[in-house]
This record gives structure tokens, C-alpha cells and sequence, in this order.
């Protein structure tokens, strides 16, 4: 798919889906883009004491958008399983440090893969008003599903701009 600027509408997702879709394929093909050519050293690189590498952020994308699935589709929490699966990509830190190495990029892309087709081929199955469904926390807090897929796309971008000042310090080491 070229890159297209502008929110359209995507076909197959009922009216502000659609919309929705097209930001997170755009900001989804921005990140494949960053890190296309990425080694496994360059995913593990870890750039001081305490940061996250590349490839911990990317796990943690991905366990965002499975959290996410979960939250918005099944109106649930994640299980033990689950939270045992996802748990160092979720929260980062030292475990994921420990955890999350020794990958190629392809099994990289591959988790992003399947978790943003899940959510796409969940997404095609709603319809708009869907999106603005309300919901409260246990702490009292409201929010809708599209607030919810909004910090989706905010997240990963946030973390593209982490990968991106890593990537600047692997040009100068």
C-alpha cells in the first residue's frame, strides 16, 4: 500500500472505523519503515543503564494492541495466561530486558502482524456507534472504545520516537 496523508474512510469498516483504521495504518506503516533494516544487535542494543531495547519496545506495541482486543472486544481484563505471555512487554523495565533479546526482526514483525490483523478483522466486525460505547473503571474513571484504540495509536507513536533516538545512537556508537 502507498502512503496516503490524508484520514479517509477504509473500505470494509462502518464510518468512523474506517476513519480510525487509516490512522493506525498510517502511523503502523511509519514504524515498519523506521525499522525495516534493523539487525538483531540493533534490536537488542541497549543505549544506557535502564532504557528498553528496540525490540522490548516493539513487543510492547504489540502486547498494547492484544490488550487492547481484550479490553474493547471481550469487555474483560486479560487472564493469567495471558498476563503471563504479555507481562514483561507490557510493563518494560528489567524483565523485558532479560526477556525480550536474541530476536530476529521478523519475529518482530510477525507479533505486530497478528495482533493488528486480529484487531482489524475485529474492527471490521463493529460498527460505528461501537466506538463510542461507555465504560467506567474500577476507580470510577469513563471511557469509550474509541479513546481506548486512540491510546492504541498513541502509544506506538509515542514509542516510534523512542526507537528513533535509538537508532540515532546506533549510527554513533
Amino acid at each position: 500500500m502507498s502512503m496516503v496523508y490524508r484520514i479517509i474512510q477504509r473500505d470494509g469498516f462502518d464510518g468512523r472505523i474506517g476513519e480510525l483504521v487509516s490512522m493506525l495504518e498510517y502511523s503502523r506503516k511509519i514504524l515498519l519503515e523506521d525499522i525495516k533494516d534493523f539487525s538483531q544487535s540493533d534490536l537488542d542494543f541497549i543505549a544506557y543503564e535502564g532504557a528498553n531495547s528496540i525490540g522490548s519496545l516493539l513487543m510492547h506495541i504489540a502486547s498494547i494492541d492484544f490488550v487492547h482486543q481484550i479490553i474493547t472486544f471481550e469487555r474483560r481484563d486479560l487472564n493469567k495466561d495471558e498476563y503471563s505471555l504479555w507481562e514483561s512487554a507490557l510493563f518494560l523495565g528489567e524483565r523485558a530486558r532479560n526477556e525480550i533479546k536474541n530476536r530476529p526482526l521478523n519475529f518482530y514483525l510477525e507479533k505486530l502482524f497478528e495482533t493488528r490483523e486480529k484487531t482489524l478483522a475485529l474492527l471490521r466486525a463493529k460498527d460505528e456507534e461501537w466506538l463510542f460505547e461507555e465504560n467506567t473503571w474500577e476507580n470510577g474513571v469513563s471511557h469509550n472504545n474509541f479513546w481506548l484504540w486512540y491510546h492504541v495509536m498513541e502509544d506506538e507513536i509515542n514509542h516510534r520516537g523512542q526507537i528513533r533516538i535509538i537508532k540515532r545512537m546506533l549510527l554513533c556508537k
